[in-house]
Formats: C-alpha cells, sequence, structure tokens
C-alpha cells in the first residue's frame, strides 16, 4: 500500500497548471471539469492542529479529472515523464479499464503527459494509449518512445490558461466522425 508521501503526487506541478486551467474554462464558461481526490485512509493525526500526519491511499483511483466540455463528457489523467520513453506502468490496468468503459459511454478520455526534458505538453487520445497497451499486453515493449507518437498535439498556454488542452480535444472528437468508440 503506498504511503501520502509516495511517488503518487508526482506530477503534482504539472497538476497545479491543470487546475489553473480548469478554473479559467469555468471563468470563461467552456468547461467544468473537477480534480478528483484520491481516497486516503489516515493514520496518524496531529489532534491539536488537526492535520494529517501519516495516511495510506484507500482504495484505487480511476482518473484526476472528470467533467464535461461543451456537453461532451471528458475524463482524463495527467502524467509526467522525464525522458522520451513513457512507462506504460505509470497508467494502471484499472484506469485504462475505466477509460474504455467511459468511451463506449460516449466521453472522452485521454492523457496530457508533460516531456519534462523537452519541455512539451502533449494531448495523448485514449485510442492511442490503447494501442501501445495492447502492444504491451501481446508481449511487446511496456513503454512507447515519444518519437512512436504519430500524431503529437502540443498543448500550449494561452494568455491566462497555463495548459490550453481545448483544441487538442477539439481535434479528437473532429477524428472521431462522429463515432464515440473506435
Amino acid at each position: 500500500m503506498a504511503t501520502w508521501s509516495s511517488r503518487g503526487l508526482r506530477g503534482s506541478g504539472l497538476e497545479d497548471l491543470i487546475n489553473r486551467t480548469n478554473e479559467r474554462y469555468i471563468e470563461q464558461g467552456l468547461a467544468l471539469i473537477q480534480k478528483i481526490p484520491t481516497p486516503i485512509t489516515p493514520v496518524n493525526i496531529d489532534q491539536e492542529n488537526r492535520h494529517i500526519t501519516l495516511a495510506y491511499f484507500d482504495k484505487r483511483s480511476t482518473v484526476d479529472y472528470i467533467g464535461v466540455v461543451q456537453g461532451v463528457a471528458v475524463c482524463f489523467d495527467a502524467k509526467e515523464c522525464a525522458t522520451d520513453t513513457f512507462a506504460l506502468s505509470n497508467i494502471h490496468a484499472h484506469q485504462m479499464e475505466f477509460m474504455e468503459q467511459f468511451e463506449r459511454q460516449g466521453g472522452v478520455a485521454f492523457l496530457i503527459i508533460h516531456y519534462t526534458a523537452k519541455g512539451e505538453i502533449i494531448y495523448l487520445s485514449f485510442r492511442n494509449v490503447m494501442r501501445f497497451w495492447n502492444r504491451m499486453k501481446n508481449g511487446g515493449r511496456k513503454s512507447f518512445r515519444y518519437d512512436e507518437l504519430e500524431q503529437i498535439d502540443l498543448i500550449r498556454p494561452e494568455n491566462t490558461v497555463p495548459v490550453h488542452y481545448l483544441p487538442a480535444l477539439a481535434k479528437d472528437i473532429a477524428s472521431r466522425d462522429g463515432q464515440w468508440w473506435q
């Protein structure tokens, strides 16, 4: 069981930027996206200050964010990668199952990946994630390289929106030819 201070909180810098982005989207009436808190079980509580000093992740979380963009249900996870190779172990099977079920219900699932060494943030559609996931399940690589990405949708800041992912989402939706699940 992972503790609260473990690797589960990596990527919080990216999440801070996404949280600010989502606040701007709400202010502009573009989207309503919520951060899904990871359920924890407190073990030690500082009674005097009423602070949790030790906790364990309670159960599996689904994705980092869920909400609606102009009538389209979306869910996504935020990931960081320090090299050009993204290990699929950063995505859990239950997250893939959730995103697959979400898409089957008419929603759009995706990843936002910050390649820290390149200083790039990309949008990766669930279809592309699934392609690499299936390759791994069939005995192939347990990772994918940046140069394997067929279509890179860079996410750039725009005005007060630090991780402006809506253009990449619109492109993903348009590429589906009216079919949500492909």
